[in-house]
């Protein structure tokens, strides 16, 4: 399952350096290119609430044979497409397969592993979750250096294949499916509220912001509806996302703190490339090469960083993690013309090494302090707002930095200037958002405390 994760979630962030290439071949401008990541993250949003309910009425095999299966054909379907509507709709495929996925796994190992060795498999765990969007750019520079787009799919093809097929061989359905009717209301509100809202988001860039606000504000309306609809369904025991998960403190924070660790690991994601080939002028590959050595910390430190989690509890990896992300982002907003690279390198190890001492234990002490019922709910909304705080990262730092750059040219600054001002003040709201991130960490416990059936904790 983490081998399947880790190819699904890798998809989902390796179109970022093959853009140019598809811009030529089918003829489309940047904007339009940018949907085959876009539609990508959409659909999550949309079909990841939906799978609480999903894994709760199918085996685990079912489930997985599902994830695998779309993802496979949607991969196919993208290797081969001929016009670029037929690749988005590949893409939306391929995302409802990596929607299941994610949750499938997260539920999945809080039911089959015990309480004292959860640390080191969610180790294993981040590293498919963190490290993969991380290689993806990396992957994609290698693979568009020898051949074109389509390979990125030809590629990963029968490598999820075999992984399928391995899966399927060796998997055991764990639990029983319940059965249970849907709610098409609270459907309906939740794909347009989390898509909605997450391609709200997206328009922010280069785009109408009053039209960008509206769609933002139409689906944080959705969202509201969904909410008060899955109240009332609770009441009767069949919500679609059982909302009662919040009602845990040690979850709440854990949710908090992941969600804006995303958005700032996500901004620099994006800021660190367009830095690099936009200012620096590096390639995609030297780009993805100069990313590598922290994604690969990143996922190297992920089971040892479990390890820790299962002697030490959270609080001695957590709080060092947050100040070590706020540090690097700190150290990124210092960025010029001519910072030497081995610095850049260092600070994005920093930030990739904090990451993983961070994401580990709160992915750990936030699942754990659910009860077990709640445990595909609780993985399901984590997943959710995983897709939603990486969207608002993103719109977050790409509006910040156009803003400030517009401002700086209008002071008849050359260009490059104004870009790098806008990148140093968007790099400011990642190192201020990341106090938050600190504060969060004060507030977790070390231990997570396994909560009673229907009591809170």
């Amino acid at each position: 399952m983490v081998l399947a994760t880790f190819v699904v979630i890798l998809n989902e962030t390796i179109m970022i350096n093959a853009i140019p290439r598809l811009m030529e071949a089918l003829h489309i401008t940047e904007q339009t290119a940018q949907w085959l990541s876009t539609a990508f993250m959409l659909t999550m949003a949309a079909v990841i609430p939906i799978t609480g309910w999903f894994l709760q009425r199918v085996t685990t095999r079912g489930a997985y044979a599902t994830a695998m299966g779309l993802f496979l054909i949607g991969t196919a379907l993208a290797a081969v497409a001929p016009t670029f509507e037929v690749l988005l709709a590949a893409r939306i495929v391929q995302a409802s397969g990596t929607a299941v996925m994610m949750p499938l796994l997260m539920t999945t190992l809080m039911q089959v592993v015990p309480e004292g060795d959860r640390g080191r498999v969610m180790g294993n765990v981040t590293l498919a979750i963190s490290v993969a969007p991380a290689m993806g750019p990396t992957v994609s520079g290698v693979i568009l250096q020898f051949g074109d787009w389509r390979w990125l799919f030809g590629v990963v093809l029968p490598i999820a294949g075999l992984i399928t097929y391995g899966g399927l061989r060796q998997l055991k359905n764990i639990g029983e499916p319940k059965y249970s009717t849907i709610d098409w209301l609270s459907v309906v509100t939740a794909a347009a509220g989390f898509g909605g809202l997450v391609y709200g988001l997206s328009r922010f860039e280069g785009g109408d912001a009053r039209l960008a606000g509206a769609i933002v504000a139409a689906g944080l309306l959705a969202i509201a509806v969904f909410v008060l609809r899955q109240l009332s369904l609770q009441k009767r025991g069949v919500p679609l996302l059982d909302l009662r998960t919040l009602r845990h403190r040690t979850y709440t924070v854990a949710l908090i703190m992941m969600s804006v660790a995303f958005m700032s690991m996500l901004g620099s994601m994006i800021l660190l490339p367009l830095y690099l080939q936009n200012i620096r002028g590096l390639d995609p590959l030297q780009t993805g090469l100069l990313v590598m050595p922290g994604g690969l910390a990143m996922g190297l430190l992920g089971p040892t960083v479990g390890r820790l989690f299962d002697r030490f509890g959270g609080r001695v990896l957590v709080i060092p993690g947050a100040i070590g992300i706020s540090l690097a982002l700190i150290g990124f907003t210092q960025v010029t013309m001519t910072m030497p690279f081995w610095q850049l390198l260092g600070l994005h190890a920093l930030l990739m090494v904090s990451l993983a001492a961070t994401f580990t234990p709160v992915f750990t002490l936030g699942l754990g302090a659910v009860p077990p019922s709640l445990y595909s709910h609780g993985s399901s909304i984590l997943s959710t707002l995983q897709q939603v705080a990486a969207a608002i990262g993103t719109a977050l730092v790409i509006t910040v930095m156009s803003a400030r750059a517009e401002v700086v040219k209008a002071t008849g600054a050359a260009d490059a200037v104004a870009t790098l001002d806008g990148m140093r003040m968007a790099f400011i709201i990642g190192a201020a958002l990341s106090a938050i991130v600190i504060i969060t960490a004060l507030l977790l416990p070390a231990r997570a405390t396994q909560a009673v059936e229907g009591g809170g904790h």
